[in-house]
């Protein structure tokens, strides 16, 4: 049985007249008694009846017809969901985030706008740190991530772009006497105890800090180590130590704690945009070049306003 002779079927049984019905298909009216009768045949029961003036359901054709409508209603569905997701407007996105990223207001508008543009997308977002998620692309358990610049060479399977740089803030206990400058220099904090990611935390601003410290002459002195951001600054405010964050997460407005510009015009991080190299889905094509739309409507903005990207 095939979708033309359920087409066909229905034609007849709303229009109850070979003649119109096959005017409304645009076919010959022998061909199309034809089809009913092979219909007939194949499903097993009657389901029209006939005379030369008129043609009316059997029992049997009346049920026929409703589950007819039914099966071409979800054809129909089909082949328009099949289109949508061809057009990129249907289906699901995987999309990972490391912990800052939220708090960068690009993250947000990017998600809302493709959101209200793609209403028949499904979004469906992982909080990982920069690496699982690197590792997930390959494998396919993701199709995009929002990451940090990793310590590791990344594989040629994956596409990284460049969305937008953020400052590396200090932070700081509010009676700390650093906390009375606007700007600290990196080697005002040797010798200070840390509060920082475990290496094995999968993100790169603990190796960024390393880097940092080290370019300055020293080693830090790591006091306390932290898996969540929310630790890590509880910590500072409870005077455990200091540290150095993502400038995003100087939104997190803890008592007891303040954020401070680092000197070093190197104390960035940069916020990149990962897929598959190899990645030929319409709904993936279409987040990244929303994506980078509003990171380069961001920047613009940024330059309007003059601002230091470092503060």
């Amino acid at each position: 049985m095939e979708l033309r002779h359920l087409r066909y079927f229905v034609a007849v049984a709303e229009e109850l007249s070979f003649t119109r019905a096959a005017q409304r298909l645009h076919i010959g009216q022998p061909p199309l008694s034809q089809q009913i009768q092979a219909l007939e045949a194949e499903v097993g029961a009657r389901l029209l009846e006939r005379s030369k003036r008129w043609v009316r359901l059997t029992e049997a054709g009346k049920l026929f017809l409703d589950d007819a409508r039914r099966v071409l209603a979800l054809s129909d569905q089909a082949m328009q969901t099949a289109r949508r997701a061809q057009r990129g407007e249907a289906g699901e996105l995987r999309i990972g985030f490391t912990f800052s990223t939220p708090f960068t207001p690009l993250f947000a508008t990017v998600i809302n706008r493709y959101r209200q543009r793609y209403p028949g997308v499904t979004l469906t977002l992982h909080e990982m740190p920069t690496l699982p998620q690197i590792e997930a692309l390959p494998a396919r358990t993701l199709d995009l991530a929002f990451v940090r610049p990793p310590e590791v060479a990344v594989l040629d399977t994956v596409r990284m772009t460049t969305l937008r740089k953020d400052p590396l803030l200090l932070v700081l206990p509010v009676g700390h006497p650093l906390a009375q400058r606007e700007v600290v220099a990196a080697r005002e904090l040797q010798g200070l105890p840390f509060v920082m990611y475990p290496p094995t935390a999968g993100t790169g601003i603990y190796h960024q800090i390393l880097r940092l410290c080290r370019a300055s002459g020293f080693e830090p002195q790591v006091a306390m180590e932290a898996g969540e951001v929310s630790s890590i600054i509880g910590l500072v405010a409870a005077g455990c130590g200091i540290s150095i964050l993502p400038g995003s997460f100087n939104s997190i407005r803890m008592e007891g704690v303040c954020y401070r510009a680092l000197a070093e015009p190197e104390a960035t991080t940069t916020l990149l945009l990962a897929q598959r190299k190899d990645e030929t889905s319409p709904l993936v094509e279409a987040f990244v070049a929303l994506a980078l739309a509003a990171a380069q409507e961001e920047q613009k903005e940024e330059e309007a306003k003059g601002s230091d990207p470092r503060i």
